[in-house]
């Protein structure tokens, strides 16, 4: 068994980031601005979903181009007991469905293009953000909001990941003419450095604050968008917007390692993780070399199957509790025999190109990754695991009218394929790629965290609990490891840093190996709890986040 703050520290080969420590309350985020938002909100006196959404909510700001509330969410809570027993680890999804005027025989392309309004499904952070909030929350829904919606008005300078990110997008914004009038300055992304105000964003924020989530859903933020969206050849309508609800869900859960490694179930892709671990508890990874060939290879050989079960199973259940988008039992897939049955496919001489039962299906994961994120604890022990997104960068790169709010492309998502648990239909969740993490140790918390990156987000958790488990490194040393990403058949990214020998070995077994940046390989926030009751925080140093505490 590992502590949270595990026993290795960062790299020795160069300086890095050391753990945040502290006992009464933490936040971590990728951007100081949210992470600071969450932890006032926790010496306000707030529970963990206050300081959630909160960070949230500025994320929605000063990372435009990652999320908002015009996308989805989904939240893993931990509600800790106040006797320090076990505690209670309750699921919400807060996802979107396709608009009902959309009929699968409209949709005339072979894949929902991702620069589209067929892409734009109802989002879903507000309503989860309220639902969340009446549960757990403690402070004032509309205190939850003030300083995203002062930092709205007053501008926030732009750093340099957001302003790159910002300037790639500058030609697909120019496109639809609310976008570029809301997040283009003279017709280009703002300068480095400079004050950026979203004045129409923080009116529509000022109205959630005020009305909840009836100004969002029923009121005239809805009634914005949907004149948008008819007036520029979209598809939702205000029953859509009116039919939205968010869900609570059991979590599902598999043993690692004797830690218990909880997801949400489908319509996401959280089941990858678990079927992942399932697979590599087949093998001593501890004892391979971390940074070895044979240890990156066997991972990548075990995502390949992994992923061809989660591709060919998933979509939207249609309320079935713990059931895939086929209608198969969880516990089916999720059986440890099934993991032994199927680990025995892993060549370890030789990579393969193509895994049953199928491939990665059409849409899903080609609008990019753009996502944020959190994680909060607060002094009482309670955790919030929450994810909100756009999907692509500035979703659909569609702005809903005078509204401010950048629209999420999820309905990329969906494939075109008749008969696939995730084909299109109306009214319907599409597959989804984000998913946050929690593990607990004997029913009580033991680490809250999360990679954000499309769909290399189970490969992205796997790797970071595996770093932290298997190998005893730190939860900050396990985020800062060179990470690796499969794509496709033979196709493997491997991030600069990774050493040249395992690189040459991966090429050697067959991998098509391509060395990339880090913006391939997402972003991590990682809370911990270790076995002196200490908070453990880390930030991945591949955003501009930080975790903090007091």
């Amino acid at each position: 068994m590992c502590s949270a703050s595990g026993t290795r520290l960062a790299s020795p080969h160069r300086p890095g980031r050391s753990l945040v420590m502290a006992r009464r309350g933490m936040a971590a985020t990728s951007h100081p601005t949210a992470t600071l938002a969450g932890l006032d909100m926790l010496r306000a006196g707030g529970s963990a979903i206050d300081g959630a959404v909160a960070a949230a909510a500025m994320l929605a700001v000063v990372e435009p181009m990652m999320t908002g509330i015009g996308g989805d969410a989904f939240l893993l809570y931990y509600r800790a007991d106040p006797e320090g027993g076990p505690g209670e680890l309750l699921g919400l999804n807060g996802s979107g469905r396709a608009p009902l005027g959309l009929t699968r025989e409209a949709i005339l392309a072979e894949a929902i293009e991702p620069d589209s309004w067929p892409a734009v499904t109802v989002p879903g952070a507000v309503d989860l953000w309220q639902t969340a909030h009446e549960r757990f929350g403690r402070l004032r829904f509309a205190d939850l909001l003030g300083p995203a919606i002062e930092t709205a008005e007053q501008g926030f300078p732009v750093s340099e990941r957001v302003q790159g990110m910002w300037r790639v997008c500058v030609n697909r914004l120019r496109r639809d003419r609310a976008a570029a009038t809301h997040y283009l300055v003279n017709g280009d992304a703002p300068d480095l450095g400079a004050l950026f105000r979203s004045p129409a964003l923080a009116r529509s924020l000022r109205r959630i604050a005020r009305d909840g989530r009836d100004a969002f859903y029923r009121g005239p933020i809805a009634e914005q968008i949907v004149r948008y969206s008819r007036g520029t050849g979209g598809f939702l309508a205000l029953e859509d917007f009116k039919r939205h609800t968010s869900t609570w869900v059991e979590p599902i859960s598999t043993r690692y390692r004797g830690h218990e490694v909880a997801q949400l179930p489908p319509n996401g892709q959280g089941l990858g993780v678990l079927l992942l671990l399932n697979l590599l508890e087949n093998f001593d990874l501890g004892s391979m070399d971390l940074a070895g060939t044979e240890h990156t290879h066997l991972l990548v050989e075990a995502k390949k199957l992994a992923y061809a079960d989660l591709h060919a199973q998933v979509g939207d259940p249609d309320g079935l509790p713990l059931r895939t988008g086929n209608g198969v039992p969880l516990r089916e897939l999720l059986d440890k025999a099934y993991a032994r049955e199927r680990s025995r496919r892993i060549d370890p001489r030789r990579a393969a190109s193509l895994v049953e039962p199928g491939e990665f299906p059409a849409g899903v994961g080609r609008a990019g990754s753009d996502t944020v994120y959190l994680a909060v604890v607060d002094g009482d022990g309670n955790a919030a695991s929450l994810i909100n997104s756009l999907f692509a960068p500035f979703g659909a790169a569609i702005v809903g009218g005078d509204t401010g709010i950048p629209l999420h492309n999820r309905g990329a998502g969906f494939t075109l394929e008749p008969g696939h648990p995730n084909e299109y239909r109306p009214g319907k969740r599409p597959f989804h790629t984000i998913i946050p993490g929690v593990v607990l140790n004997a029913g009580k918390l033991e680490l809250c965290y999360g990679v954000m990156g499309g769909p290399f987000q189970p490969q992205g958790h796997v790797q970071l609990l595996t770093n932290h488990y298997d190998h005893g490194l730190s939860l900050q040393a396990a985020i800062d490891r060179p990470r690796w990403r499969h794509t496709a058949g033979l196709e493997l990214l491997c991030e600069r840093g990774m050493e040249p020998r395992t690189v040459a070995g991966l090429e050697a077994l067959g991998h098509r190996v391509r060395v990339a940046a880090g913006a391939e390989f997402g972003g991590a926030q990682a809370i911990g709890v270790d076995r002196h009751g200490t908070l453990v925080g880390a930030s991945d140093p591949r955003k501009d986040g930080a975790a903090l505490g007091y």
